[in-house]
């Protein structure tokens, strides 16, 4: 059964409204679940792929399936059980600061229609720690794995950072199964000045006093392959439980018309996030989790990742141009794909690329 709702018929609708206000009323829609969940019971039977060939531990919990939800969608922790119901096998939440901000100036999100990509520049608004964390303490643990993102406040000087995030860890740790330095976001000023191994190193360091629970970094795509691999091996020698890669891009010339300001997400990264992420996987696969995201929108995209080594795959901008079936399709195109290359779980195709 697909989607009651034919998504091709709603999509230019919803196009018809603003990005941000196209992703408020889906978050409308999402927070139902909260109150009352039978209604998406038989959306959720058909929608959620069980099958133990794509099924794995990691982070001491259970993947159903490898394909998650990326931060920046749900920032606030409202629409996670909604999450589970279109199909996902984890969410991470966030980015969540310290404290509550709004975010830059709109309108700040925009569609590049014909390159399936969106362009945002929200600047992590999101309702702030002490909100967050009463929601995570409502929900967690569930029975699909939660990522914590985390970022520093927009105010919060860049010698102070470090504060910001050691807050943040010592507050929801308990309340996810992994989280997630987010110092690679192009939105907030003087962010992406954090990708460098002082900081990095001081930062992993403190962590690790603070939390057992892995802490993984997200990287940028925009810096070269030789300065990824050596900033995340140096993160992983300091104790990162893993890499994901990568955030939004600040290379306007993938889109024919974009705006001169914020990050962009979709197919257009495709190229550019896998190239980044295969480069870290020669280094590093084998050694800590890898996560790939960026313009992955097919069972073969996320296949290529996955035997490039990647262990799961997130997407996000993808679902707005193809709708919630995306997730399903994805991974049972999936378990075709595995069962085609003779595998009989994901593990034995995660790194098959690596080992030839």
């Amino acid at each position: 059964m697909h989607t009651m709702i034919n998504y091709n018929n709603i999509k230019p609708l919803l196009f018809k409204l603003q990005p941000e206000t196209a992703h408020h009323l889906a978050e409308c829609v999402l927070r139902i679940p909260n109150f009352c969940e039978n209604p998406f019971d038989s959306f959720r039977r058909s929608h959620f792929v069980r099958d133990e060939i794509l099924s794995q531990n990691l982070f001491g919990c259970k993947f159903l399936n490898p394909v998650g939800l990326g931060a920046g969608f749900d920032k606030n922790a409202t629409m996670i059980r909604a999450i589970r119901i279109l199909g996902f096998g984890y969410t991470e939440i966030g980015t969540v600061t310290p404290i509550p901000q709004e975010g830059n100036p709109k309108p700040r999100m925009f569609r590049h229609i014909e390159e399936e990509s969106i362009q945002n520049a929200m600047g992590f608004n999101n309702d702030g720690l002490l909100k967050v964390q009463r929601r995570l303490k409502k929900i967690y643990p569930y029975e699909t794995p939660i990522g914590v993102n985390i970022g520093k406040n927009k105010l919060t000087a860049e010698n102070l950072a470090i504060n910001d995030y050691t807050k943040l860890i010592k507050s929801l740790h308990d309340l996810g199964d992994y989280m997630v330095i987010n110092i690679s976001s192009p939105n907030t000023p003087g962010l992406r000045d954090l990708q460098n191994e002082e900081f990095i190193s001081r930062l992993f360091e403190e962590a690790k006093k603070i939390t057992s629970k892995p802490i993984l970094l997200k990287i940028a795509p925009d810096m070269t392959p030789e300065d990824a691999v050596a900033l995340t091996t140096m993160a992983v020698e300091k104790g990162a439980d893993g890499i994901i890669a990568t955030n939004t891009t600040i290379d306007y010339s993938l889109v024919n018309q974009p705006m001169n300001f914020g990050g962009i997400s979709g197919a257009v990264l495709k190229e550019k996030s896998f190239k980044i992420f295969e480069a870290i996987a020669k280094e590093l696969y084998g050694k800590t989790i890898l996560i790939s995201v960026g313009g992955i929108d097919s069972a073969e995209e996320a296949y290529k990742r996955i035997k490039a080594g990647a262990s799961l795959v997130q997407v996000l901008s993808g679902i707005v141009f193809h709708g919630p079936d995306m997730i399903m399709d994805m991974n049972k195109g999936l378990i075709k794909l595995l069962k085609a290359d003779g595998y009989t779980n994901i593990t034995e195709a995660i790194g098959a690329d690596r080992k030839c």
